[in-house]
């Protein structure tokens, strides 16, 4: 007969915890999402309303503290409606898929060093499991989250709802790929894919020599491999549905997307997986760019700083600041049109990324062989990729778009048996020469 040990030596790790250790971790988790996912709800609202000069939730609780929580009963008291002709199953089956997902992918997010649990003898890495392939797990479930969205405007028998599945699909699916390209860099430079080695590879500090001189650079990838950082910072919006690029759900249309025809609890378990992937691209950014849970300069400077619990609250502290970048951009950009987005995500992210890989790639061979410092190389890698997106701001030539009105040809609104939008028309250009015509005769 064996017994399971009650406590682990400190160096064991994860995958060496007791089963009551486990168990502990998943409850925490689970509750620290979900009243992230409370608090997340009120800040956006109390920041969006000083931004636009409104007071914002003041009533329930102090400075309306309570509100989301009073959303939250609201939202699973009122009248869950069924409707006709819907596929039940995937009806109910689809805000499930959206929503468990969301909590999975924190399962490998590292949120501190090795500590002893309080009252106890007890020694456990601050993460629930790691895997070789951690971030390769993390995309792999949060795209299970497109098939819940999918199932959820094909189940509604709704054209609205079909549509919005259809084009939310579409984005999450483009800005997928862009996000995954800009880990590649992260992997050739870490030389894993486990998140906690991840962390432990930004802990080095890079120096670069300027005219004699070395200056100390953090071994935070969010300076070493800045392009892959921003265009994970793009991505990860549009992966996540957020304005300016919140096109799945539109709220300022008349329809809502996908979940048109949902209410009551399945509606707020869509909400909650919006707000809970939120947090998990966020401190996935933290793990990847930003050091994890290692302490910023100059707090670093302190011995203490990256031991016991102190590195749990500096990985909240990073999180929480992609959070508020998150409504900063919601309260500032308008939205895009479809057709914008999809081209950032196919004509220049994809592409961008793609020649960014190449070079980092180019930099790590030649820097094994060469004499020249390897650090150097990727600066000058990194100059290149931003002339380069520097170039695309300029505006192209612009196409005539009037050449068929112009000339006279009658515009046949069923071609092809099917209605078609009339071309666009430069108002203003048209004017212009109107007038001329008229000012020469």
């Amino acid at each position: 007969m064996t017994f399971i040990p009650l406590a682990a030596p400190p160096d064991a790790g994860v995958g060496h915890d007791p089963w009551w250790v486990i168990g502990l971790k998943v409850l925490i988790i689970f509750v620290l999402l979900v009243l992230l996912t409370l608090f997340n709800i009120w800040w956006e609202r109390r920041v969006v309303a000083r931004m636009q000069h409104r007071v914002g939730p003041n009533v329930h609780g102090p400075f309306g503290l309570l509100q989301s929580l009073a959303d939250g009963v609201k939202l699973m008291l009122k009248e869950d409606l069924m409707p006709k002709g819907v596929d039940r199953f995937v009806f109910v089956l689809a805000p499930v898929l959206t929503a468990v997902p969301a909590f999975l992918t924190f399962a490998v997010i590292p949120f501190g060093p090795t500590v002893k649990i309080p009252f106890t003898d007890t020694y456990t890495r601050l993460q629930l499991t790691d895997l070789p392939v951690s971030v390769l797990y993390v995309m792999a479930i949060a795209s299970i989250g497109i098939y819940g969205i999918v199932l959820g405007g094909w189940s509604s028998n709704s054209t609205y709802s079909l549509l919005g599945g259809l084009r939310s699909s579409a984005q999450m699916i483009s800005y997928e790929v862009g996000m995954g390209l800009a880990l590649v860099t992260v992997f050739l430079f870490a030389g894993s894919m486990s998140t906690s080695e991840i962390v432990a590879a930004q802990s080095t500090h890079q120096t670069v020599n300027l005219f004699g001189v070395d200056i100390p650079i953090p071994g935070w990838y969010a300076f070493l491999l800045f392009p892959s950082f921003v265009i994970y910072v793009v991505s990860m919006i549009g992966e996540t549905n957020r304005a300016p690029f919140d096109l799945p759900e539109a709220e300022g249309e008349l329809v809502a997307g996908f979940l048109t025809e949902y209410s009551s609890i399945k509606y707020a378990m869509f909400f909650l997986a919006e707000y809970i992937n939120m947090a998990t691209v966020s401190a996935l950014a933290t793990t990847l760019f930003l050091g994890g849970w290692q302490a910023p300069w100059p707090i670093s400077l302190w011995d203490g700083a990256n031991s016991g619990y102190w590195p749990v609250l500096w990985f909240f502290g990073k999180l929480m600041s992609f959070i508020f970048f998150y409504i900063w951009l919601r309260g500032t950009l308008p939205r895009l049109r479809y057709d914008q987005f999809m081209k950032l995500g196919w004509k220049i992210l994809i592409p961008v990324s793609l020649g960014w890989i190449l070079l980092v790639a180019t930099v790590r061979a030649v820097g094994r062989e060469a004499s020249t410092p390897r650090t150097w190389l990727l600066v000058a890698a990194g100059i290149a990729v931003a002339l380069a997106l520097i170039s695309m701001l300029f505006p192209g030539k612009k196409t005539d778009q009037t050449t068929e009105v112009a000339e006279g040809k009658e515009f046949d609104a069923f071609a092809g048996g099917f209605p078609v939008p009339p071309p666009i028309v430069d108002t203003a250009s048209e004017t212009d020469s109107r007038s001329k015509e008229g000012s020469r005769g």
